[in-house]
């Protein structure tokens, strides 16, 4: 879950200006508590908060700056919104993470060489007195400063800093090196999407793959750099009033545009003007969730008999011994892999009654790497006759392929391509009525 927060909550801008007086941030009734209970319900893993925005002002008491919560009337300046967040997570069994954009538009310093020991002296204090960080969100947004002058920054020194004191952190930005922005703000991953990416001579930014590269991956790509994809619940990032949040329908779509075809989801939920998730977004994400466990509750491929092209071998991993079973069991760890030379095989679900379903999810292990480049599905529509209702490319972590509803006693998942030997670790077929309304 992203949380948007800051002064721009209470002025209803995107981009703050970074001269707005201190005092008019005011949460009246913050509780990040609540934060906690509200992720928990919907299910994230995560929060990441934006604890610097492009207006330089900063959610903790940053010695670096002089536009913090510290110089605000709220709590008579003895707030500190990471430190309360940081806790809850822990509390609540969340993870907790933060977002700092490079660019400040308040820094005196900005666009000077000085301004990079600034920055690093910003992230040491959020990273050394809060955490521990699972994800690390890193802006490329590179504008004016106060003095009119954009600033040339000093990524490699950001990044080696962040990993020194924050080791097990994922730093997210155009080019990683954890994970990469996805390319958009609307919630879409490309529908082929490798977890690989080129990214030499490439940095945050303007010096950013392009859009397009960011969507797909690079087939070849020299780095794993999985993508994440990155999108509101609202109209806008920064809580508004007059905004209202997206229909479960929507973020259904977001949902299989974005996890079902491997990648992570981060759902922005903006904290109001209290200082509290509002109460429509809570109810909305209880609702999505519904429907998630809903949709998902059910796997027909558990009820079939399954039948091979290539039985495949045990795995070679020491105490992982596996058979083709287990590809439709719940455990990661355990996969049906072809034999080594096998690049091209299919399974086939065989049902007693007629099933019907419109959702196929496949996953590969990813710890034997990403594999597959194509595939597609049949259905046997009776005397043996087979019809393709879904073509795909790559699957990743994890591909949902939305088809039609279709009714049927065989489903064939066939492999057409894949750079190794095949390794699968799920197969599952389920029925969204919901989307279907």
């Amino acid at each position: 879950m992203f949380c948007h927060f800051g002064p721009n909550t209470f002025t209803g801008l995107e981009w703050g200006e970074g001269t707005e007086a201190e005092d008019i941030f005011n949460p009246t009734a913050l509780d990040c508590n609540q934060w906690v209970r509200v992720a928990k319900n919907a299910g994230f893993g995560g929060i990441i908060l934006t604890a610097k925005h492009h207006d330089g002002f900063c959610l903790w008491p940053n010695p670096a700056s002089t536009h913090t919560v510290r110089e605000s009337a709220w709590r008579n300046g003895q707030g500190d919104v990471l430190k309360e967040l940081s806790e809850a997570c822990k509390k609540g069994g969340v993870k907790f993470g933060i977002y700092i954009s490079p660019w400040d538009r308040n820094a005196p310093t900005y666009g000077t060489p000085e301004y990079n020991k600034v920055f690093l002296k910003t992230l040491q204090s959020a990273h050394k007195h809060y955490g521990p960080i699972f994800e690390q969100w890193f802006d490329g947004a590179n504008g004016e400063g106060p003095n009119g002058k954009r600033q040339v920054y000093d990524w490699k020194k950001f990044n080696a800093q962040t990993l020194k004191l924050q080791p097990n952190a994922v730093i997210f930005s155009d080019v990683g090196p954890g994970c990469r922005w996805v390319g958009n703000e609307e919630g879409t991953c490309g529908r082929t999407c490798w977890s690989r990416l080129d990214v030499e001579g490439r940095e945050p930014g303007n010096n950013a793959p392009s859009q397009d590269t960011l969507n797909a991956g690079n087939y070849n790509g020299a780095r794993w750099i999985p993508a994440e994809t990155d999108v509101s619940i609202r109209p806008g990032w920064f809580w508004r009033d007059s905004e209202h949040p997206k229909s479960v329908q929507e973020l259904l779509k977001i949902y299989y545009n974005s996890v079902g075809r491997n990648s992570l989801l981060l759902l922005n939920v903006p904290p109001d003007n209290r200082g509290l998730i509002p109460a429509e977004d809570s109810l909305r994400l209880v609702e999505f969730r519904a429907a998630l466990d809903s949709i998902f509750a059910h796997d027909l491929a558990k009820e079939a008999v399954a039948s091979f092209s290539n039985a495949g071998r045990p795995s070679p991993a020491p105490g992982n011994v596996r058979s083709v079973d287990e590809l439709f069991d719940d455990n990661y760890d355990t996969y049906w892999a072809t034999d080594d030379t096998v690049t091209t095989a299919y399974v086939v679900l065989i049902f007693n009654e007629p099933q019907t379903f419109n959702r196929v999810m496949l996953q590969e292990y990813i710890p034997l790497g990403q594999r597959v480049e194509s595939f597609h599905i049949d259905i046997d529509e009776g005397a043996n006759l087979w019809r393709t209702i879904a073509k795909a490319s790559t699957i990743g972590y994890k591909r949902i392929v939305l088809t039609e509803t279709v009714t049927t006693k065989r489903v064939r998942i066939v492999i057409d391509r894949s750079r190794s030997c095949i390794v699968l670790n799920r197969v599952g077929l389920f029925w969204d009525r919901i989307m279907e309304e």
